[in-house]
């Protein structure tokens, strides 16, 4: 009886731990996003004569930019420089390792897709169309069955290192609507977008897809809603960043061309 109280008391001790986290990201974003109106117009004057909405789209992105820095150096750090998913560093089965780091920062960015995903839909489409809704979505879903089953953090923790590109996106709104789409800084973040895009959502989710061939025997062991969320929600963000590659892709271009012939 003891045993089974004190089993009791850790799940229920992890559950209020998830349920800290989650909150913590929305009070994240919250915090963020009155910094950003704060601060913002001690570095863009112009700041202050954008309309309501385009400072909305300015704040939130200041949020964005924030939750996407804060996850990649998560992601990076229990990928590579922690062993919690190395393969044989620990008895039990790489898919289902966990940490309270871990399960901290997916709470974190469960809240931060939750808090976004309520703005977009709030003033939609201004801060984002039907792909948006499409990736926030499939964000939430895939994050919360991981977190709820301790299964595939590791697959979990790979695509999050893929928002190390959203600040590249930031930039270039915030260059675009301060008038600086001619500049130098402009141009250089363009190809640094495309570049980051290349490598971390479009070669990642190769090594993404070729890591899960090499470790089904393991993935065939998550319960049977993860293993065909592992098997379908992938494929989907990866064509939403091909599609959006593409569209970076086209961008750069015509920056570049435009950039050549006012020289």
């Amino acid at each position: 009886m003891l045993g089974l109280g004190l089993i009791s008391v850790a799940g229920h001790a992890k559950e209020l731990h998830w349920l800290l986290s989650v909150f913590a990201g929305i009070i994240m974003c919250k915090i963020v996003y009155q910094l950003t109106g704060a601060i913002s117009p001690l570095f863009f004057m112009g700041y202050v004569k954008l309309d309501d909405l385009k400072k909305l789209e300015w704040n939130n992105r200041g949020f964005s930019t924030f939750h996407a820095l804060l996850v990649a150096a998560a992601s990076l750090y229990l990928l590579l420089e922690s062993d919690l998913f190395h393969d044989g560093a620990r008895d039990d089965l790489m898919i289902n390792r966990t940490s309270a780091f871990s399960d901290t920062i997916l709470g974190i960015s469960t809240g931060y897709f939750l808090a976004d995903l309520a703005m977009i839909f709030y003033y939609f489409p201004a801060l984002g169309g039907t792909e948006y809704v499409l990736h926030h979505g499939l964000s939430v879903f895939a994050i919360v069955q991981s977190l709820l089953s301790g299964q595939a953090q590791i697959y979990i923790f790979m695509v999050l290192f893929t928002e190390s590109t959203t600040p590249f996106v930031n930039l270039r709104w915030y260059l675009d609507v301060a008038g600086q789409k001619n500049s130098q800084l402009y141009v250089c973040n363009g190809v640094a977008l495309f570049f980051g895009w290349l490598v971390a959502r479009i070669l990642l989710f190769l090594l993404f897809f070729y890591h899960m061939f090499s470790h089904f025997d393991q993935i065939k062991k998550v319960y049977a809603l993860g293993f065909y969320s592992l098997l379908t929600v992938p494929p989907v963000l990866a064509l939403l960043n091909l599609v959006w590659f593409c569209k970076i892709a086209k961008g750069l271009i015509k920056t570049l061309r435009k950039a050549r012939h006012s020289q």
